[in-house]
């Protein structure tokens, strides 16, 4: 085997994990001149009873016996699992950000203004005529949304009859919903690990 999942990659499933180990291990074997089969045979066979056609594919994977290969595997595959568990919470680590890059609800968002270069119908800059000076204007970056209201109308009915006999004004449970959400994103982000939070913050340095 060897290192096949990095720090960074897409995670895997326990199965597709699984799966591609054992194929990089078929792989290696094949390479060693080993035959479908020769993995059980390896396993079951003492080193000093090897035939010489295994024992020349232990030697071709470059190791003195089996059990050092499949020792040598098994330190590939926790890497692996490290790795791919890293991978995990670097996923979750950038959906939680992402959660809380959200404006809440109940604070709504401001509108966000800019400046850029004016241009004509064609796309060419547009300059000022008596300065020379670039005409800027001014642009809507990001649209205002208003808070949604903090409380909203809920039906009341007659327990007896189950027919409405009013209403009653009650929290608003999309803010609720809302505020558990960006609570649940702060604390996969607040428990991740250092080297997880780093990883992401070394990412969005680099940029795309």
């Amino acid at each position: 085997m060897t290192v096949f999942i990095q720090k960074g990659d897409a995670p895997l499933s326990a199965r597709q994990a699984t799966k591609r180990g054992m194929a990089f291990v078929a792989s290696e074997l094949a390479l060693a001149g080993g035959r479908k089969g020769d993995e059980e045979l390896l396993r079951v066979i003492p080193h000093e009873n090897l035939p010489p056609r295994l024992a020349a594919v232990v030697h071709a994977l470059g190791y003195v016996s089996y059990e050092a290969v499949a020792l040598g595997w098994e330190a590939d595959n926790a890497i692996n699992q490290t790795n791919n568990m890293f991978n995990h919470q670097l996923v979750a680590y950038r959906a939680a950000q992402a959660r809380l890059a959200q404006y809440r609800l109940a604070d709504g968002r401001p509108e966000v203004t800019g400046e850029q270069r004016a241009t004509d119908d064609q796309g060419v800059p547009v300059f000022d005529e008596a300065t020379g000076d670039p005409v800027m204007e001014t642009i809507v970056a990001q649209t205002a949304i208003d808070p949604i209201p903090a409380q909203v109308e809920q039906a009341v009915f007659d327990e007896t009859t189950g027919e409405q006999i009013g209403a009653e004004m009650v929290a608003n449970p999309a803010i609720a919903r809302d505020d558990a959400e960006r609570a649940q994103a702060q604390a996969v982000i607040d428990g991740m690990p250092v080297e997880v939070s780093a990883h992401a913050a070394a990412e969005e340095a680099a940029g795309p």
